[in-house]
């Protein structure tokens, strides 16, 4: 049976591999899955992954969000298979093809991800990129076809807002996962933030979250174990 702290996604967005490996350690026992992203994929190589999966029970989320044609990321995911991880992101962008590349390429070992709309993103920025009014004037809309997208190519699940995560569990049904970024614990809402569509870790869940990437709430309180612990709390409250 899943715990609480297995439903949070640290993102190890650091400026260091030693910042990297110090979260690691410190939060291993703590929390479900380490995202590494670019910045740190680009500083660290495959080296990071590598020390997460050595470090304790937390697996990897690697999120480079591949976006290419589909030769270039079949080739990227033939490579990533042999990393040792649980999820890897593509974006679904414009083609189905290149979600199917990267199925493909994972010959399952590693459970593909669509990414459907940046929770950094709102309805002005999908209609200043050009997008149809019917998708601007009704984002879920828009993710609501990105995840139908990804299904059909045989992703494992999707990264969503918590507020589109109900709605595309209606859809798709329980097994198909979903990866919500943008969250923030109810002590924390009102800081300052550069996300623009969020939720509460118990909010998410009760949405139907299956995982919660939480970073700055954790990486920025003065005890990280702690805050880890506080929001397990919120999500079992949840469960």
């Amino acid at each position: 049976m899943r715990q609480a702290k297995d439903y949070i996604i640290f993102p190890l967005d650091v400026s260091s591999t030693d910042d990297a490996k110090r979260y690691v350690e410190l939060l291993a026992d703590h929390v479900g899955l380490f995202k590494v992203g670019y910045e740190l994929m680009i500083r660290s190589g495959p080296d990071i992954v590598r020390f997460i999966n050595t470090a304790g029970g937390a697996g990897v989320f690697l999120d480079l969000k591949l976006h290419d044609i589909p030769a270039t990321v079949s080739r990227a995911m033939a490579g990533i298979v042999d990393l040792d991880i649980r999820f890897a992101t593509v974006h679904c962008g414009e083609t189905p093809k290149m979600l199917e590349a990267a199925v493909g390429a994972s010959q399952g070992r590693v459970q593909i991800l669509g990414v459907t709309v940046l929770t950094s993103v709102n309805a002005g920025d999908i209609r200043a990129a050009g997008y149809r009014p019917d998708f601007y004037q009704n984002l879920p809309a828009l993710v609501l076809q990105r995840a139908d997208m990804a299904r059909t190519a045989g992703c494992a699940g999707v990264v969503c807002s918590g507020l589109e995560t109900a709605m595309i569990k209606a859809h798709f049904g329980n097994e198909f996962i979903t990866v919500t970024p943008g969250i923030r614990p109810q002590w924390s809402l009102g800081e300052k933030d550069d996300q623009k569509r969020v939720t509460t870790p118990a909010q998410a869940v009760q949405n139907g979250s299956d995982y919660l990437v939480i970073g700055r709430p954790i990486r920025d309180a003065s005890d990280s174990q702690a805050a880890a612990a506080r929001i397990a709390e919120e999500i079992s409250s949840a469960l």
